[in-house]
């Protein structure tokens, strides 16, 4: 029988996290990694076999966490908590949050691990399913608009805050909003769609 791991798969990532806000995506190596957390690199391979491999996982966990929420709002048909979602959920989460927007999955891995291409599919398919639900609820809404007002405008009013290392200021949230309403209301849609 085995000794039992003396830190989880979450730990690791965890301090992954830190070294990649600290350092940019060079900053989690195996042997940074044991030494934020004092463990032997070999402990951190027998959880991950590779550094790929963790940074893809970690970059997974981050798109999943980030994605509940947006989920949650757009299934419930709260367009403006959908859009809002971004703003605040980056105030909340900025070291998560700086890693989503700052950096592509492309920057932090190479080439993707073979055993997450499912993990991969569903973070693509969940956010789709979410919004194609959406408009099949509200017939005459274009993918196109309701994508740019949930998704295109708070990722761009986030970006540049995260990427000067601020939280994105509470007043852009009243400026998504009215940004949210102005092309989601009927009267402000084409009448030709």
């Amino acid at each position: 029988m085995g000794r039992p791991a003396k830190f989880s798969a979450d730990q690791i990532l965890d301090a992954a996290l830190e070294l990649l806000v600290e350092q940019g995506p060079a900053g989690p190596t195996t042997v940074a990694l044991g030494e934020r957390l004092g463990a032997p690199v070999g402990s951190l391979y027998h959880r991950f076999r590779s550094r790929d491999l963790m940074l893809a996982t970690l970059w997974v966990r981050t798109v999943e966490r980030f994605q509940q929420g947006f989920v949650t709002a757009l299934d419930a048909d709260d367009v403006e908590a959908a859009a809002l979602h971004t703003p605040r959920w980056c105030r909340l989460h900025p070291a998560e949050a700086a890693v989503l927007l700052l950096y592509r999955r492309t920057d932090l891995v190479a080439a993707w691990p073979a055993e997450l291409g499912e993990e991969l599919r569903r973070i693509e398919r969940v956010p789709a399913a979410a919004l194609k639900g959406y408009l099949a609820r509200h017939p005459g809404l274009d993918a196109t608009t309701l994508a740019f007002a949930v998704v295109d405008v708070p990722y761009g009013a986030v970006r540049r805050h995260l990427g000067s290392g601020h939280p994105p200021p509470p007043q852009l949230d009243d400026l998504i909003v009215t940004t949210c309403r102005a092309l989601l209301q009927p009267q402000h849609r084409d009448p030709l769609q």
